[in-house]
């Protein structure tokens, strides 16, 4: 909880997509956020069908009066490309869910971003797609903008090699102009959560069972949405688990303490070989001032700790003596990734 104990205002975009349900439910299972709406953005899937997977989330947290506003559904300029291939045709594993029937999407994420910036105070984004969205809403009204308290963007890499091509992370290299139109004018700096810090966020078999073995009814929906996600990442890199990237970003929000990073000058290429490429000024190349804080480290343990102590319920001393089970004592309390902080 930050230090005034008091709830923080904040809208989550997103593309559901199977981590960003698991974010989604981080979320609403902390009580320092204050959910004020969801966006969808076209991306793991189209937003149309994000937004009915954001709704089977808070109805299964019974949040349904938090409104789900659907976005845009290509990117500014390049082809749309989603990632159903990693997520399944329906966004969730193939899980089969039945629909939301209580409630319905509303239209208009662009405009509900801009009013609720101008309407409410402190405001903040936390942006777990590609950054569609806000690009078109920041063009369209960047005043409402300067009112905007914090910004954190599941996106990019530094160090770490792309997940779509060499060099690119999805999200970017799905909207690259969006993702560089943003990073050009956002008044705030980006916390950029990429794949340097998200790749040391492993959900593996042993962590699911031992939420199976605390909470079985979170555990066994946790389990149905992710199988297509363990099977994919096994067939491509040979990971046993899978990589939940969107949680980070939600966690880094509600703790800063679990990421390090560095203040850095960040570009996005818009085209050719790099399409998608977060491009770092480490060394001060452009001698622009930093527009991103591009976070390296991660504490792994100390994020599973809230994922586990949030979602699954898990309490101490249990959860201490699982965690040592989980992370050897020789790895604990320590900061993972590769980067020294500035």
């Amino acid at each position: 909880m930050n230090a005034e104990n008091k709830k923080r205002n904040v809208i989550l975009d997103c593309d559901p997509g199977i981590d960003d349900c698991l974010a989604l439910m981080l979320a609403l299972r902390s009580p320092e956020l204050n959910v004020l709406g969801i966006t969808t953005v076209c991306g793991n899937v189209p937003a149309a069908l994000g937004a009915k997977n954001a709704l089977k989330i808070l109805k299964r947290y019974g949040r349904l009066d938090i409104p789900v506003y659907v976005g845009e559904e290509k990117p500014l300029r390049r082809e749309y490309v989603s990632a159903q291939d990693t997520h399944g045709e329906d966004g969730m594993g193939d899980s089969g869910l039945s629909e939301v029937e209580e409630v319905s999407p509303l239209p208009g994420a662009v405009d509900f971003l801009n009013r609720t910036l101008k309407e409410q105070q402190e405001v903040s984004v936390i942006a777990l797609g590609p950054l569609t969205n806000v690009a078109k809403a920041l063009e369209a009204d960047p005043q409402a903008w300067r009112r905007l308290r914090e910004f954190v963007s599941m996106g990019g890499n530094f160090k770490s090699f792309g997940n779509c091509s060499p060099v690119a992370e999805y999200n970017y290299w799905c909207d690259p102009d969006a993702a560089a139109f943003v990073y050009e004018n956002l008044p705030v700096r980006i916390h950029m959560i990429g794949l340097d810090v998200t790749r040391k966020i492993v959900l593996r078999p042993d962590i699911l069972e031992y939420i199976c073995q605390i909470c079985p009814e979170e555990g066994e929906f946790i389990r149905k949405i992710t199988r297509f996600y363990f099977d994919f990442h096994w067939e491509q890199e040979e990971v046993l688990g899978c990589v939940i990237n969107d949680p980070l970003a939600v966690a880094y929000f509600i703790d800063p303490s679990l990421c390090r990073g560095l203040d850095l000058y960040t570009g996005v290429a818009v085209e050719g070989i790099a399409l998608g490429q977060t491009v770092c000024d480490e060394k001060g190349f452009w001698k622009k001032a930093p527009n991103s804080r591009v976070l390296t480290q991660t504490d792994t343990e100390g994020f599973m700790r809230l994922f586990l102590s949030r979602v699954a319920g898990a309490e101490e001393p249990q959860l201490s003596r699982v965690l040592r089970q989980l992370y050897p004592a020789a790895c604990r309390n320590s900061i993972e990734g590769g980067q020294q902080d500035a």
